[in-house]
């Protein structure tokens, strides 16, 4: 069964072009920084990449209805080492000893040289284990060796700056692809050193279609992919009942703050929000939604609070940048609630 991977990318034209580009000419950068939200397709095109280097067949002439054809310098999808590259098991991982991944908390400890897991970044163990102890050798089978490193944001200091060497002379056929959804979080010389490709939120219509060809019902995957930020892995995790009923939950702590005499239910809900930073973009995005069309209704029954509802709406979207921007939930949630209430 025929699987290029990066023919599956979706809605990432700009970023698909560019790698097809690089491969075609054969000018492939060794280290690249796939940067962009989480679940919007940079591991797909990780992987696509990854296989088209590893590819048997790539570069080679073919024989088509009338007769020779160009040699295609994109992955075959059919070839041993196509269907190797192939994420498949419970952790996504390919089977081809040419692609390495490196992740926090990935591998067991005492397969890294550790005594302890991994519980808050990727460890320089991990770094000398899996690359460094692997960098100055050939490819296994010969066409390409390639580390995708996931979330690299999340590699201590020491693991940085000890994959700096290799990314500064990497060895022969031998490739990086970083990760990052927080690329203003890295080393400045592990930027200086890479070639970044941009990936971008996914329009809502592609959320919704990919979150249907995964199972969730129609209806549901159009609700939930207004809220997800142009992310699949949002848009999944948004569809979870459980997630729902927290999502209106905030709602209804923030309206309730907003109203409040006292600051306590204001302060408590940007404590929580500290706790929970990876849900908050949806959970103001559901804010905001709720402020517009509760506008929208009061306006349509003349009201004198539409204006007011409006703008609180308008705030919580300036609250979005603000997060998006990486600064500290709680006193994001905090400066946006005592905005709404000052009006």
């Amino acid at each position: 069964m025929s699987e290029a991977l990066l023919s599956k990318l979706r809605a990432q034209e700009t970023a698909r072009r560019t790698i097809e580009r690089a491969l075609e000419t054969g000018r492939i950068h060794h280290a690249y920084l796939f940067a962009g939200p989480d679940g919007v397709g940079k591991e797909l095109a990780a992987f696509g990449l990854a296989q088209a280097l590893v590819c048997e067949k790539r570069g080679e002439a073919s024989v088509g209805l009338f007769g020779a054809e160009p040699p295609s310098f994109l992955a075959c999808g059919a070839c041993s080492a196509c269907l190797r590259a192939v994420p498949r098991n419970e952790k996504n991982l390919p089977v081809h000893p040419d692609i390495v991944v490196i992740e926090r908390a990935l591998y067991a400890p005492q397969a890294i040289g550790r005594r302890t897991p991994e519980t808050q970044d990727i460890s320089i163990d991990q770094i000398r284990t899996l690359v460094l102890s692997r960098a100055a050798y050939a490819p296994h089978e010969g066409r390409a060796k390639v580390f995708v490193v996931r979330r690299v944001e999340e590699l201590s200091v020491s693991a940085a700056n000890a994959l700096l060497k290799t990314l500064e002379e990497p060895g022969a056929r031998t490739h990086f692809i970083l990760l990052t959804s927080q690329p203003d979080a890295l080393l400045p010389t592990i930027l200086s050193r890479t070639m970044r490709i941009r990936f971008a939120p996914l329009p809502d219509d592609v959320v919704t279609e990919l979150l249907v060809a995964r199972g969730i019902e129609a209806a549901r995957a159009a609700e939930v992919a207004r809220l997800s930020g142009g992310s699949v892995e949002a848009g999944e995790h948004l569809a979870d009942p459980e997630e729902s009923e927290a999502r209106d939950r905030f709602v209804t702590r923030a309206l309730e703050a907003v109203a409040a005499p006292g600051l306590e239910p204001l302060l408590a809900l940007a404590e929580d929000a500290k706790k929970e930073k990876d849900l908050l973009h949806a959970r103001i995005v559901a804010l905001a939604t709720a402020l517009s069309l509760k506008a929208s209704d009061s306006a349509k029954a003349d009201r004198a609070d539409a204006e007011t509802l409006a703008v609180r709406g308008h705030i919580a979207l300036t609250a979005l940048e603000h997060l998006d921007g990486n600064n500290a939930p709680q006193l994001v949630v905090e400066a946006m609630l005592s905005r709404m209430r000052a009006l």
